[in-house]
């Protein structure tokens, strides 16, 4: 318990020195116009992505139908900033920002007028181009603006933006659908268009080194990086092991909770402890009782707003791959406790998204950098598109193998599902460390 107060007064003497020190240097008006404009992205992408799963359902269409719409969804999300440097060089950010917003506006604006499963999947596979093509770019541009001084500062900034977005959005869309969809989907194309009209007044091109690399030459330099076959078999191991069953949370989660568990007692269990006021904002009103809507309750990220800086901080001091598989037992430990929800008290969902969420928050961060620290410093952008290439195909497995595989399922025992993505998670540690006894540990590059 010591040890826990003494990581509080840590965290709270910490943002008294970054947000006190004079030595750093001030944040510019472009910072802030960027970090305003993630917000609304994620707002619009989760919004839309984590009740996504509902609203198919109630359009009476089957989880096989779903999963590979969820997959080429995420697929593109992930590897279209594979490549997008190239286009940024070229085009710059500015343009490429713009071009995103008019993927993304007509793609939202196509839901409130098609209830066809062709016309659904055609809207959510250009939604995930836009995604992938706005991905790095608001990151690209903290990185421009920022520097020595500021850049850590300036990332954690960016990282509670990102987090802010991905809380509003779900909790404002399910209110919103619960009284039509087209609400929601009405709330998704206005931040689009704020997003754009914030671009165009405020949002100047950042001077900034340029990649100077044609697209041949990137998918040769990622290929060079593939062949290496031990590094291939890592990501492969990566993809199938943690990110298929972490994507899964998001594919799934929300239409379990909303359809599988009792709400109303969830309402109860909430209320009693924050208070009916705040309860009432994440439920929706049926005949005089309250049910806690499922997109307000399954999202790690308002966990991650209150505790990241936290959970940084202890597990820096441990070496990356040990951080990784402790935060997959917990995501795992997670999964069992959502498991539990279904069989048991469905109370037993909220401590699971926690566990989900300080999992997510120890193993995701500190894997990304550990394989950045793998490459040489001038390639360590490289090495982080064979990440999102990891995430790519993870991401997209969810979709396509394990939603469906849910659908199968939840017609008398869903609580299974997430026994076995937590098996999954475990079998996951039980090969990473399996894969390094027999060829070894990589060795971490000194930038």
């Amino acid at each position: 318990m010591q040890d826990f107060f003494q990581l509080i007064a840590k965290y709270f003497t910490l943002k008294k020195i970054i947000f006190m020190s004079g030595k750093r240097t001030p944040f510019s008006k472009l910072f802030w116009t960027a970090n305003t404009i993630e917000i609304f992205e994620r707002f619009t992408y989760y919004g839309i992505f984590i009740g996504f799963a509902i609203y198919m359902e109630e359009l009476g269409f089957t989880k096989d139908q779903l999963g590979p719409v969820q997959g080429i969804f995420l697929f593109l999300s992930y590897m279209i900033p594979v490549v997008s440097g190239t286009f940024a060089d070229r085009f710059g950010f500015k343009k490429l920002l713009i071009t995103s917003y008019l993927a993304y506006l007509p793609s939202v604006l196509l839901l409130l007028f098609t209830r066809s499963y062709s016309g659904i999947a055609l809207s959510m596979i250009s939604i995930g181009l836009a995604a992938g093509i706005f991905k790095p770019l608001i990151s690209g541009t903290i990185r421009a603006v920022t520097d020595s001084t500021n850049k850590t500062l300036g990332f954690g900034i960016f990282y509670n933006m990102v987090n802010i977005g991905a809380t509003l959005g779900p909790l404002i869309a399910a209110k919103l659908r619960a009284i039509s969809w087209h609400y929601a989907f009405i709330a998704a194309a206005a931040s689009i268009l704020i997003m754009l009209l914030i671009t165009l007044l405020f949002y100047k091109e950042p001077s900034r080194e340029i990649e100077g690399i044609t697209l041949r030459q990137k998918f040769i330099d990622l290929s060079k990086v593939i062949y290496d076959f031990k590094f291939l078999a890592f990501l492969i191991i990566l993809g199938i092991f943690f990110w298929a069953p972490f994507w899964s949370f998001f594919t799934i989660g929300a239409v379990y909770v909303e359809k599988q568990l009792d709400t109303a007692i969830l309402y109860d269990t909430i209320s009693g402890v924050i208070g009916t006021t705040i309860t009432n904002l994440i439920s929706k009103e049926v005949n005089g009782r309250y049910y806690v809507l499922g997109e307000s309750i399954a999202n790690s990220a308002y966990y991650i707003i209150l505790f990241q800086i936290i959970v940084s901080s202890v597990v820096k001091r441990f070496k990356a791959i040990p951080v990784f598989t402790s935060g997959i037992f917990l995501i795992a430990a997670g999964y069992t406790a959502m498991g539990f929800a279904r069989i048991s008290d469905p109370a037993w969902f909220l401590p699971g998204v926690f566990l989900f969420a300080v999992g997510e928050m120890a193993s995701s961060p500190r894997l990304q950098e550990y394989i950045t620290w793998l490459a040489p410093k001038e390639k360590a952008g490289l090495y982080m598109g064979t990440n999102f290439l990891a995430i790519g195909i993870g991401s997209s497995l969810s979709g396509f193998i394990f939603t469906p595989l849910y659908g199968i399922f939840e017609k008398s025992h869903p609580e299974y599902m997430w026994f076995l993505l937590g098996g999954f998670m475990l079998a996951g540690t039980i090969i990473v460390n399996i894969y390094i006894k027999l060829f070894g540990a990589f060795q971490e590059v000194k930038h």
